[in-house]
């Protein structure tokens, strides 16, 4: 023991401090290996991987606040008409409640005596006979009058409480519209700012080429779409999609200046004459499903496992869509995005 206190009292010098060095940094080398792999934070994903990300969040909270606000608007609508039959209802109650007075004053005016007083009274018992028998008819008409009245203050509840509903799912309606608008609006600012970290070849693939180049698209694959469309309608909604080649995305809109995936299609076919629903998740079912292999130009193409894009097929294996905010409406190959599912409308 005094041996092993007396070595370890000696000052390391020379080749046995670099010795000792060399045999130290050495282990904190291979302990930074071992810990440090084992405790190293996940690379990063690449900034274009964010963009995408945020946008098909934002395109998902899109087509549920369009979906809200179609709810919405329909809610609005019963509303307005429950309101309109509820005035007419009080008019008609109003009219009948007029009637019902009208036959009340007057049999109190004539009720005053007895019957059979008035009856002896009378200088013509002949003529009072012939009006007893029309107050009985009169009172006939009150209970008539009577039972309208009753039935329509019965309608006007039924209608009144009606009302009281689709205020309270406007209302919830309302509630999810602002709810859905907050994420959209989150999602593509939190995009933006991924996309101003960008550099300028990873910005170029996100947002594409210029309006200019994506008005340019071939006039000679526009006509092949045309004349391959099964029917006219079909192909008035692809004219009309290359007609809006560049026109910019904005969510929530159908044109005819700037749209959003859905309302893009929307208005294509609204332009054939053909209603479709608002949303993706209700567009894929508006037509017949259609595989792959079976597309036309005019099909509705819909990509992601939450239907949450729709672009509109052209032939050739290419797609007219609207795509984010940041890349005008354009043509693009339809393998581009994870294929969920098509549609031929007509």
């Amino acid at each position: 023991m005094a041996a092993h206190r007396r070595s370890r009292q000696r000052p390391v010098g020379g080749t046995t401090a670099r010795a000792a060095v060399t045999l130290v940094l050495a282990g904190a080398a291979t302990t930074a290996g071992s810990g440090g792999a084992a405790h190293a934070a996940p690379r990063p994903a690449p900034a274009g991987a964010d963009v995408d990300r945020l946008y098909r969040e934002a395109e998902v909270a899109t087509e549920k606040y369009n979906g809200a606000r179609e709810k919405a608007d329909s809610a609005r609508e019963r509303l307005r008409d429950l309101q309109d039959e509820t005035a007419r209802a009080q008019a008609r109650l109003n009219k009948a409640r007029e009637a019902l007075g009208t036959v009340a004053a007057a049999q109190y005016r004539d009720g005053g005596l007895d019957p059979a007083l008035r009856l002896m009274l009378s200088d013509d018992p002949d003529a009072y006979l012939d009006g007893a028998a029309l107050t009985e008819r009169a009172g006939s008409r009150h209970h008539a009058e009577l039972g309208r009245v009753r039935a329509q203050l019965r309608e006007i509840e039924k209608l009144r409480g009606a009302a009281r509903v689709e205020v309270k799912t406007l209302t919830t309606r309302r509630a999810e519209l602002g709810r859905h608008k907050r994420t959209v609006t989150e999602k593509l600012s939190a995009a933006r700012q991924a996309l101003s970290r960008m550099s300028p070849e990873e910005r170029a693939r996100i947002t594409g080429g210029s309006d200019r180049a994506a008005r340019s698209a071939g006039g000679t694959a526009r006509d092949a779409a045309l004349s391959q469309a099964p029917n006219a309608r079909a192909a008035q909604a692809v004219a009309y999609a290359h007609q809006k080649l560049g026109s910019p995305y904005v969510w929530g809109a159908t044109g005819p200046d700037a749209f959003d995936c859905s309302g893009l299609v929307l208005a294509a076919y609204r332009s054939a004459g053909v209603s479709l629903p608002r949303t993706t998740y209700a567009q894929i079912d508006a037509g017949r499903r259609v595989s792959r292999s079976e597309l036309l130009p005019g099909d509705l193409v819909f990509f992601y496992s939450g239907i949450s894009h729709v672009g509109l097929y052209i032939g050739n294996g290419q797609m007219i869509h609207a795509p984010n905010p940041s890349a005008p409406v354009r043509v693009a190959p339809v393998d581009q995005m994870p294929f969920a599912g098509a549609t031929r409308v007509v």
